[in-house]
């Protein structure tokens, strides 16, 4: 038997239930025209209206009601209102339900492609930069105005304000920045409708529940808590995200959450891509010319301070 999967007026999936119990929700007006259904085979999730005649008509072909609320149906007007057939009329006290938009809703059902390891990565570069960036146009502006004022309190002696205890204070915003920038910026960015920060936009996945949707900005947090339990093996912890079954690393699998491809659980899977991409492919070969930078700069001086030693 066939198994369906419909969506309500909020855009939350249903299922799975046979074409016998669509076909009855609709013959009680239960199943709008615009409605969202998909069943295994079907490359993208479609109205009701388009695939009515295959459940209804195609399991009684000669039945007339059949073909009368295929019709019913297909007539139905294309406005976006949420409403049931004209079969049953809409009751006149019934509050009024907005459209929402689909690119926001999670189309479970089809293929999902995990972000592997190395996109991970040349996103994690493109995010370090961003973030050192953010970080460092709060903390200098800090740190100028806690050395001006410790200037100024050395000067005026001990009755200066920063000997008070305001320049630590400073001192204290100044590491508080360090902490708390990084931490905004993965969890708003996550819990954001992109569902990915700057770098996962790039390369071209985002952050999820395990059921595709969005993870709120508390989960965001916590999963850069979860973070440090990745550090704290050896990063052993990050290196799972290329071994897992879904790609996950531990703090992934801590916080119930899933890397994948930006267009993972949306209604159109098939644009997902397996292949690193340009930008992925790009980003690691400039990382690994600047390790090889280092690693050559640092041999070169080892190499030089030798040989001032040995003469």
């Amino acid at each position: 038997m066939t198994e369906w999967y419909y969506s309500d007026a909020q855009r939350t999936q249903h299922g799975p239930v046979g074409a016998g119990d669509l076909a009855a929700m609709h013959t009680k007006g239960l199943l709008p025209a615009e409605t969202l259904v998909w069943r295994e085979g079907m490359s993208e999730w479609k109205p009701w209206r388009d695939m009515i005649r295959e459940v209804i008509a195609g399991d009684a072909p000669d039945d007339p009601r059949a073909e009368a609320l295929v019709r019913a149906a297909e007539a139905a007007p294309d406005d976006g209102a949420y409403r049931p057939y004209a079969i049953v009329e809409a009751s006149p006290y019934a509050p009024p339900q907005a459209r929402v938009d689909e690119s926001s809703a999670v189309v479970a059902g089809g293929r999902v492609i995990y972000a592997g390891f190395w996109k991970r990565v040349a996103a994690y570069f493109i995010d370090y930069f961003v973030v050192t960036a953010i970080t460092y146009a709060v903390m200098i502006p800090l740190g100028m105005v806690a050395a001006i004022g410790l200037g100024g309190a050395a000067s005026a002696g001990a009755e200066g304000p920063f000997a008070t205890g305001a320049g630590v204070a400073f001192l204290v915003l100044i590491y508080l920045a360090a902490i708390l920038m990084p931490m905004l910026y993965f969890a708003w960015m996550h819990a954001s409708s992109s569902q990915a920060t700057l770098g996962k936009m790039a390369v071209g996945i985002k952050v999820v529940r395990s059921d595709g949707s969005r993870i709120t900005f508390w989960r965001g947090v916590g999963r850069i808590f979860a973070t440090i339990l990745s550090s704290l093996i050896l990063m052993i912890g990050y290196i799972m995200a290329g071994f897992t079954e879904r790609k996950q690393a531990l703090h992934d699998m801590v916080c119930d959450t899933l890397v994948v491809d930006k267009w993972a659980y949306t209604e159109h899977p098939e644009w997902q891509r397996e292949e690193l991409g340009t930008v992925t492919v790009v980003i690691l070969v400039l990382f690994g010319l600047a390790m090889f930078g280092f690693i050559a700069l640092f041999a070169v001086m080892g190499a030089m301070l030798g040989s001032g030693l040995g003469g």
